[in-house]
């Protein structure tokens, strides 16, 4: 008699991917995995993705383990502590579900919430789900106020940049289309890592959903990690990564900041050379001038522009902008001989340097930091467009991530 083969139990429709970076989290590392492998159903597949970040304690040996027990669990391994975004740097090249998510190894957060966070993303309906600590739903443990306050601040300041509605930028809990968290080009290696991707999905104008989410958080003496230091990295990373798609007139009040700063360094190196090195005012005038047009270059790059958007070689650009600096040099010195006539000097240099500080600004947004075609604020409503950017020479250093199965 011939019995009827047996069938392979059909894979369920969707896949995602759970990414939980671990540094010494020896402690609660078994049960969250539990807990993340306790939400596959027959309609989601999971693809459970443990980085050790270079744990001192046992977790390393743990995650191992774990791995080697669970066939849909896998374990990447840093040899040293580079931080929390290079562990998801490595977590995400590896990613192979449909969606992926981000949980931590310390059980401040319920697994079982991203099942609500992902059916946004099966039905269609967003490209990102974050989950909010400040919504209503579920368990919150009540703990640091001042701590509250900093997340709410860093939110607000986030949502002035990116014109999203966020309530909760720094949480933990996200959900991503593996596409589109794949072709952002992330750097930040620590907590940073919050209000980077948060600024790139705004600016590749994904559709953004925020759901409520538990949180049981944790004291500092249980093992929190974050200090004021990321908060003040936070500070930077909110400007550096939307400055240089803000509007023409917030900008200039950013360049304004970073003109006095360099017009502050002027004078300092000026009279320190002149006074202190004993250097005469022909030799230190121009030494002063070019250690502040390099300031200026250096922090026009790290705060405000980005690099490379249009000229593609560095040697490029910088003869670019040395020309837009020679070419306001002379405006000022025209500006400052013509009002000598009819105004005391002191007016006449200080008009010059304003008409200097609006040509030198629109100089590196138009010529040397050219956005291409300016596109401006980016709307939450506005459809994905699936074409990635193009490949960023720094992201050689990750691996190319495996083909979906």
């Amino acid at each position: 008699m011939n019995l009827p083969a047996e069938t392979e139990k059909p894979r369920p429709p969707h896949t995602l991917t759970v990414l939980i970076p671990c540094f010494n989290e020896a402690a609660t590392l078994a049960e969250a995995v539990d807990r993340v492998r306790a939400i596959e159903n027959e309609d989601l597949e999971l693809d459970v993705v443990l980085i050790d970040d270079g744990s001192e304690d046992e977790s390393r040996a743990l995650a191992v383990a774990i791995g080697e027990r669970f066939g849909n669990v896998r374990t990447l391994l840093h040899d040293r502590n580079r931080g929390k975004g290079a562990a998801l740097h490595t977590g995400i090249a590896a990613a192979r579900g449909d969606f992926v998510a981000i949980q931590d190894a310390d059980l401040e957060y319920d697994p079982r919430d991203l099942l609500r966070l992902v059916g946004p993303l099966i039905d269609g309906d967003a490209d990102v789900v974050i989950g909010s600590r400040f919504l209503s739903h579920g368990v919150h443990r009540v703990l640091y106020f001042w701590h509250t306050l900093g997340n709410r601040f860093l939110t607000l300041l986030s949502n002035m940049c990116t014109d999203l509605c966020l309530t909760d930028m720094e949480s933990c809990h996200k959900v991503f289309r593996r596409e589109l968290l794949q072709s952002l080009k992330l750097r930040e290696e620590r907590f940073g890592f919050e209000p980077e991707v948060v600024a790139a999905v705004a600016h590749r104008r994904a559709r953004v959903v925020e759901m409520g989410v538990s949180y049981l958080g944790r004291t500092f003496a249980q093992g929190k990690k974050i200090r004021a230091r990321d908060g003040f990295r936070a500070l930077y990373c909110i400007l550096r990564y939307n400055a240089f798609a803000l509007p023409a007139p917030v900008q200039f009040l950013l360049y304004a900041a970073v003109g006095g700063v360099c017009a502050a360094v002027n004078l300092v190196v000026f009279l320190g050379l002149l006074h202190a090195a004993g250097a005469s005012a022909s030799l230190a005038a121009p030494v002063a001038f070019a250690v502040a047009a390099a300031l200026n270059y250096a922090l026009c790059v790290g705060l405000l522009f980005r690099s490379g958007v249009r000229w593609k070689s560095r040697a490029a650009e910088l003869a670019v902008y040395a020309g837009v600096v020679v070419a306001v040099g002379a405006v000022d010195r025209w500006v400052t001989l013509a009002l000598l006539g009819v105004a005391p000097a002191a007016a006449a240099k200080l008009a010059a340097t304003g008409v200097g500080l609006l040509l030198n600004f629109a100089g590196r947004r138009l010529l040397v930091f050219p956005e291409r075609g300016r596109p401006g604020r980016p709307h939450p409503q506005t459809p994905l467009n699936p074409t990635p950017e193009p490949a960023d020479p720094e992201e050689a250093r990750l691996p190319s991530p495996p083909a979906p199965p």
